[in-house]
């Protein structure tokens, strides 16, 4: 069951790509504020408009997909999606011509 858990097709991946307005002074509050919760929901940035989080299975998820979805913006575009652990390790990562890291992978703490 543990080798089941810790699975490359179970461990997933959430992206959440965002384009909000900022415009106005409460577009940006809104955009800050959206940024914020994420953040606080364990999301890292990968790019400006581009934030992932790490998750050891399909439930867990969906858990931050909901917390995501409650504070959505009124305005801009968002679109979230999940991948493996397997796709997101076949990602090609460059800065410029150079080939970079992959990103560390979180360990993951059981208690039994």
């Amino acid at each position: 069951m543990k080798a089941e858990r810790l699975n490359a097709y179970r461990i997933m991946w959430v992206l959440v790509f965002f384009d909000l307005p900022t415009e106005t002074k409460t577009e940006r509050k809104t955009y800050a504020d959206f940024r914020k919760k994420l953040l606080a929901d364990g999301f890292s940035m990968f790019q400006f408009s581009i934030y992932l989080r790490h998750c050891p299975s399909v439930e867990n998820a969906n858990v931050h997909i909901k917390r995501v979805k409650k504070s959505l913006p009124e305005k801009g575009h968002v679109g979230i999606m999940t991948i493996t652990d397997k796709q997101f390790g076949m990602m090609e990562i460059y800065y410029g011509k150079k080939v970079a890291a992959p990103a560390n992978i979180p360990q993951q703490l059981e208690l039994f």
